[in-house]
């Protein structure tokens, strides 16, 4: 009974708990301090986005992983000397180091400016990053709350079971995004992400080789895309090769890869159980008819991702070097 009342009592706290973060981030939080510093962190941003694409997925994806474990706070990228910081975990190996650099990029230009110098957190920088990134694609523009402050500490082990991976069903993925006060329809909106990036190949290698004892294919993949995916990667593949996660247009921002899902062209188990799950499928079909609409909720869903465990006020510090705690 006592565990059935924290519950409740959890599901009335949540709104108001993500009611008073938002309430002390705000859009114009650094008008006082750094006006400027939109202006700074795209110009950043967009002088790596031509030297690689990479660079739009790559920091995407470093925010949803920074978010997810310890919140909002940068601690993904802090370095450890010992290799035991959150970057280090398995499920962080794979975040492509051109996120990093634009988030070290951009905060150097932001503290080249003598009135900025110190005074912006790495982990709003990450979130202005982000938003820049998405637009630089060809997504939806939107303002980003701001106010966030670096957290000080990253262990590896804090990492542990935060991530959702890619064989997640829906109940599981409900579950892990429920925890951040995310609901069915903003996950779906944020796997719509998965329109951009890359992935390498034994992150999906058992649905087309030895999916189970009597069929070797995932038989909710799409058998054309499935053959092509075992020619782009063999069996003794190099690990280091990588196939998008979207096969259409796999450089813009776009709802391709709700459509992609409606042919079974999903790359993760996680990605294609949207899709053939009866109770998420309304919200895909939705999204692959309406570009406007997926926008419109990646938007939503990218904010309420922001407020998640910010530091404020005065909890956490303003990071010199993005790298490390002060």
């Amino acid at each position: 009974m006592e565990a059935r009342s924290f519950i409740v009592l959890s599901v009335f706290l949540l709104p108001l708990l993500f009611g008073t973060v938002s309430a002390q981030l705000r859009t114009d939080f650094y008008k006082g301090t750094c006006p400027n510093v939109e202006s700074l962190v795209s110009s950043a941003v967009a002088t790596k986005f031509q030297q690689t694409f990479v660079t739009v997925p790559a920091t995407l994806r470093l925010f949803f992983h920074d978010c997810f474990v310890r919140g909002c706070d940068a601690s993904v990228l802090i370095q450890s000397p010992t290799n035991n910081a959150e970057k280090d975990h398995p499920d962080n190996l794979s975040l492509a180091g051109d996120g990093f650099d634009t988030v070290i990029k951009a905060k150097a230009a932001v503290d080249k400016d003598p009135n900025c110098r110190n005074k912006v957190s790495c982990a709003d920088i990450l979130a202005l990053a982000t938003r820049d990134v998405v637009k630089l694609a060809g997504g939806p523009s939107y303002s980003v709350e701001l106010g966030r402050r670096d957290g000080r500490v990253s262990t590896l082990a804090s990492v542990q079971r935060q991530l959702p991976p890619p064989t997640f069903n829906l109940d599981q993925l409900n579950t892990i995004f429920n925890t951040h006060g995310l609901t069915q329809t903003d996950m779906i909106a944020l796997s719509g992400a998965h329109t951009l990036g890359f992935s390498h190949c034994n992150r999906f290698s058992k649905r087309i080789y030895n999916f189970s004892p009597a069929k070797s294919i995932d038989p909710t993949l799409n058998s054309g895309y499935a053959l092509q995916l075992r020619q782009m990667c063999p069996l003794k593949v190099d690990p280091r090769i990588a196939i998008n996660m979207d096969p259409t247009t796999p450089q813009k921002f776009d709802n391709a890869y709700f459509q992609n899902l409606q042919q079974g062209k999903g790359l993760f188990t996680s990605d294609q159980i949207l899709f053939t799950d009866s109770r998420s499928k309304p919200t895909v079909n939705t999204f692959a008819s309406s570009n406007a609409a997926f926008n419109q909720a990646f938007v939503q869903a990218i904010t309420k991702l922001g407020r998640v465990g910010v530091l404020t006020g005065t909890r956490g510090e303003i990071r010199s070097d993005c790298t490390r705690p002060n």
